[in-house]
């Protein structure tokens, strides 16, 4: 049994898996995410210290789902969040999508398949003879 404090509370729970946070401060984090998940529906073209503002929520937790591509920006003018790689602006995850690319054709390619080496040639045997060991 993996007993911890929590992070945000500081409250004894039992550790699973996951965030070091407790159960209670899971399920208001989930309902924060909701409540700025709808906001941004209703009202697409709000920065993200609006959006916090408006919620009430943390913008650092905001950048968080944002980065774990939970949310998504609905344009990436102005946006806070910026490529990992490039600085690129972008409206959710950590890279942009040429940078995604280019990772991915990278991971690709250090992976690929071995080549074989060229098989020797087979001589054509010259007649049909039959061979036996031993004599």
């Amino acid at each position: 049994m993996d007993v911890r404090n929590c992070r945000k509370c500081g409250r004894i729970f039992n550790y699973i898996a996951g965030p070091h946070i407790c159960p209670a401060c899971a399920e208001k984090m989930e309902e924060d995410f909701q409540k700025v998940k709808q906001y941004i529906r209703e009202n697409p073209n709000m920065t993200i210290v609006e959006t916090a503002t408006a919620c009430e929520v943390d913008v650092g937790q905001i950048k968080q789902w944002l980065r774990e591509e939970r949310l998504t920006l609905s344009s990436a003018e102005g946006a806070e969040l910026v490529c990992e790689s490039c600085g690129k602006p972008i409206m959710s995850g950590r890279f942009c999508e040429e940078c995604k690319k280019d990772v991915s054709k990278g991971l690709m390619d250090s992976v690929a398949k071995p080549k074989l080496p060229p098989q020797p040639e087979k001589k054509e045997s010259s007649g049909n003879k039959m061979r036996f060991l031993g004599r």
